[in-house]
């Protein structure tokens, strides 16, 4: 409950902090059945998407070549998370997966209820100050 709390807190801090663009689909997953990314922002230095995943419903190997990095962060449900080469792992509501440009990955809901993740993506457009002021507001907003 406290995990949800802080990634709830982080989202609003990151959402009071920039100014939210409107709730928009992504595109990036038309077709795949039961995977439901909701774009919370889109600015020239970051990128918000809640995605919920239905149980059993897996979204395939891809990669964000338009980004610096990003944070894939389990709000709720059961999930499990491929990165590159690596076996799948399960991922915990509020565990933090850090990927850099290009880095395949993939993931599943496992579990028998529906699941969703933040994902906070830096794009490569960000400069270093920004990156530093969205690092910095996360590491306080997560500390135990």
């Amino acid at each position: 409950m406290r995990t949800s709390s802080i990634v709830s807190i982080a989202t609003l801090a990151l959402l009071y902090g920039f100014q939210a663009s409107a709730q928009a689909p992504a595109a990036a997953t038309k077709g795949i059945t039961g995977v439901n990314p909701v774009r919370l922002m889109d600015r020239a230095e970051v990128r918000v998407t809640r995605v919920e995943i239905q149980p059993g419903a897996v979204r395939p190997v891809h990669t964000h070549d338009d980004v610096k990095y990003h944070l894939w962060v389990p709000i709720s449900g059961k999930l499990e998370i491929t990165i590159g080469a690596e076996k799948p792992v399960a991922a915990a509501s509020g565990q933090a997966f850090f990927m850099q440009k290009g880095t395949p990955h993939g993931f599943r809901n496992v579990g028998t209820t529906p699941a969703a993740v933040m994902e906070i993506f830096v794009k490569d457009g960000a400069s270093v100050a920004e990156v530093q002021a969205l690092g910095v507001t996360l590491a306080a907003l997560v500390k135990p």
